[in-house]
């Protein structure tokens, strides 16, 4: 099982891939919204600002988010360091259930390229 260091780290890395990307990738995370990414097995949320192309990790705590944020992930800790390894596809994982992904309909839109 992933630790809270191993998820935060991943999201880290996330952050960097997004902001080095180019294209369409690039134009679907250069959205300002607020964002939180619940981490199933560990039950903590971590809630931040995807801003500029980057994921700005504010705030970590316990248990499911308390805000409503307008991007909201959700997943085990070992799907999301898998994902931002490259080990899981989002788009499979998104539709099998292993990840949830909550947004208003635009930004589902726009972040449909990311999949």
């Amino acid at each position: 099982m992933a630790t809270m260091a191993e998820c935060r780290s991943a999201l880290d890395t996330l952050s960097d891939n997004l902001a080095g990307a180019d294209g369409d990738v690039r134009g679907a995370a250069d959205l300002d919204r607020s964002l939180s990414c619940h981490i199933r097995d560990l039950d903590v949320t971590f809630t931040g600002r995807l801003a500029n192309g980057r994921i700005h990790v504010l705030d970590t705590h316990d248990g499911p988010p308390r805000d409503k944020a307008e991007i909201r992930l959700a997943m085990t800790g070992d799907d999301l360091v898998a994902m931002v390894g490259g080990e899981l596809n989002f788009a499979k994982a998104w539709a099998s259930g292993r990840v949830r992904l909550e947004a208003g309909f635009r930004d589902l839109l726009k972040l449909k390229s990311l999949l």
